[in-house]
């Protein structure tokens, strides 16, 4: 692909529709946006652009549309796919000042926010109104909900509520092409034409740029009970997760932990005690929450019935809402722990949550014959397995040319088991040469051809998703 240059008239036509201050091309700012959280792949755009209105987004698209310019809509730069990154350059659009709540609708439990809302935020702010708005990434305290809703983010309670499309109603979006739709209606039900809300959600950016978000929430469970089951066998502690499950639990989160995720979070984050015995190869994180404590306690009553089936460790309960919080914290931490110990690429494997030993058996033999580590967490009731894999001590020539083979072949058993590429990161720039795995040509032709409806340019966020 070949884009135009931004021109001094362009540019000075750009600082007229966002304001001079928010048009910005000094070498700090663009190095700043020139990187998501992906790696350690760097891209400069040409010139970061910070609009505040749909009209304004609207206005710079129809220029870029019109004279050949890349556009790459940011949220807050903590994407792990390379979603973000302005790989040709051009104009980097940053949704940061699109920041407001615009409405919480506690009579039909909905809201109405802007995209770059941080999630956590957001939770709080219908949590004071005793409503619940359940995903929860990683980096929930920082993360922007546009991001989210690009991305079909996840998180531990997915397992139990579903992730961000479930709760998507209504979006307001600016095509390409410079026009601005809505691509539903605020109502649970709708059959009416197809679903443009449900293709833009989980769409990276691709196909639109979302200026509002319609959202459905639900009422706060005002309970939850934690525990932390250490296994001697990683491989058990995947095998319970499909029991517990078959015993007639759906717990609010159950997260799995290698021994090396758990031991590299320990160090990362201060102020958490935790002894683990040697033996100990993996843990699982089990929430469950509802309205009744009583019902809560059998459930885990009952979960601890299935887990005297696999060889564990004491069981340790979260007494306090300290001690829960700083369990959480450590899960967090997992990929931020990981992260600064090596180099490493991160695979957001998915399967069927009963393959998850099948998978993780599978994982480490290739790991094996290529020659490297992996360190292996994620979200285990949903299948859901993020994959690490650690430099180390792999030599270059191994690192850039034999590990891709390896990449390819834990995707080949991802789909082999019934699952895909990705749960919740998204294709993005760094999966996109692994989509024939997952879809066979007429079925690539067809999202190609999607997107060239929304966008007959190419030029919103190319290079994304399909090689």
């Amino acid at each position: 692909m070949k884009f135009n240059s931004i021109t001094p008239a362009i540019l000075n036509s750009l600082k007229e529709i966002a304001g001079k201050e928010h048009v910005l091309s000094d070498d700090d700012t663009l190095k700043h946006y020139s990187h998501d959280e992906t790696e350690d792949l760097s891209y400069l755009p040409s010139v970061v652009i910070k609009p505040r209105t749909a009209e304004e987004i609207a206005a710079i698209l129809k220029i870029c549309n019109k004279e050949n310019i890349s556009l790459t809509p940011r949220g807050a730069g903590t994407g792990l796919s390379g979603g973000a990154l302005p790989i040709y350059g051009g104009v980097l659009l940053s949704m940061e000042r699109f920041n407001k709540i615009l409405n919480i609708d506690e009579r039909n439990l909905q809201a109405t926010v802007e995209p770059g809302v941080i999630n956590q935020v957001f939770q709080e702010a219908v949590a004071e109104k005793g409503l619940f708005y359940p995903p929860d990434p990683a980096s929930k305290g920082s993360c922007f909900l546009g991001g989210n809703v690009a991305e079909r983010a996840g998180g531990p309670k997915a397992v139990k509520y579903g992730v961000t499309k479930d709760y998507v109603l209504n979006l307001e979006l600016v095509l390409p092409t410079g026009e601005i739709i809505w691509t539903g209606a605020n109502v649970l039900k709708n059959s009416t034409g197809y679903n443009l809300t449900q293709l833009i959600t989980g769409s990276e950016g691709t196909l639109g740029i979302i200026t509002k978000i319609v959202f459905r929430l639900i009422p706060m469970p005002k309970h939850n009970l934690l525990m932390l089951v250490p296994f001697y066998s990683a491989i058990e502690a995947c095998a319970a997760v499909s029991a517990i499950f078959r015993a007639g639990i759906t717990p609010s989160a159950m997260e799995f932990m290698e021994r090396d995720a758990i031991d590299w979070a320990l160090k990362y984050v201060d102020g958490i005690t935790l002894q683990v015995k040697d033996e100990v190869q993996a843990h699982l994180l089990i929430e469950v929450d509802g309205n009744d404590i009583e019902v809560l306690m059998k459930d885990c009553e009952k979960i601890t019935e299935v887990l005297q089936n696999y060889k564990t460790d004491e069981i340790l309960f979260a007494e306090t809402s300290e001690q829960k919080n700083a369990l959480w914290k450590m899960r967090r931490s997992v990929a931020e722990a990981v992260k600064s110990h090596s180099v490493y690429k991160e695979e957001d494997t998915v399967v069927p949550r009963a393959e998850l030993p099948v998978l993780l058996v599978g994982v480490k033999e290739i790991g094996k014959r290529y020659g490297f580590q992996s360190v292996c967490y994620g979200h285990a009731g949903d299948g859901n397995l993020h994959v690490n894999i650690i430099k180390g001590s792999m030599s270059e020539e191994q690192w850039n040319n034999n590990l891709t083979k390896g990449i390819r072949e834990i995707f080949q058993l991802c789909v082999k088991l019934g699952g895909t590429l990705s749960g919740e990161h998204g294709i993005g720039l760094v999966q996109k040469e692994y989509m024939d795995i997952t879809f066979p040509e007429i079925t690539r032709t067809l999202q190609k051809q999607i997107k060239l409806v929304f966008d007959p340019n190419n030029i919103l966020n190319p290079g994304k998703i399909w090689p």
